[in-house]
C-alpha cells in the first residue's frame, strides 16, 4: 500500500462526513417548518456510506475509501397536531411537522464533526510522517 493512499482514504471520509453535517444542518433547519398536508411536509435525511474496498491481495491498492451510496428520506410518518388556529391547517384543522427528532440530529452533528476532526488528524499526521522520512535523507 502507497504511503500516499492515506490521503486518498482520509479525505474520502472527510467528503462523507461534510455531506452528513450538511444534511444535519437541513434536518435541523427544517424541524419547525409545517405543511398543511402530509405529502408536502419536509422529511428527515440521512446519508448512506459503504466500504470501497481494494483488492486486499494486491498490496499497491490495500486500502477502502468511504463511498457515498445516496440519502435516503425517512419512512417516519409526518407529525400530525390539531391546530385549527394556524394559518397552514388543513380543512380539519391539523397542521403537518416533520419527522426529524433534534436530539438525534445533534448527537449525528456530534459524531460526524468528531469524525472529520479524526480525518484531519490522520492527514496531519501522516504529513508529518512523510515530512519527517524526507528529512531522513539529509
Amino acid at each position: 500500500m502507497s504511503s500516499l493512499n492515506i490521503f486518498d482514504i482520509a479525505g474520502s471520509g472527510m467528503n462523507a462526513q461534510s455531506l452528513r453535517l450538511n444534511l444535519v444542518a437541513s434536518n435541523i433547519s427544517n424541524a419547525n417548518t409545517v405543511s398543511s398536508s402530509e405529502g408536502d411536509v419536509y422529511k428527515s435525511r440521512q446519508p448512506v456510506f459503504a466500504a470501497e474496498l481494494k483488492n486486499i491481495l494486491d498490496k499497491q491498492h490495500a486500502g477502502s475509501k468511504v463511498k457515498v451510496l445516496g440519502v435516503l428520506e425517512s419512512e417516519a410518518p409526518a407529525v400530525m397536531e390539531y391546530a385549527p388556529n394556524h394559518p397552514m391547517a388543513n380543512k380539519n384543522g391539523y397542521i403537518f411537522k416533520p419527522n426529524v427528532n433534534t436530539v438525534e440530529e445533534m448527537a449525528n452533528m456530534m459524531s460526524a464533526s468528531r469524525s472529520y476532526q479524526n480525518n484531519v488528524e490522520v492527514l496531519n499526521t501522516a504529513k508529518q510522517l512523510i515530512l519527517q522520512t524526507l528529512k531522513m535523507g539529509q
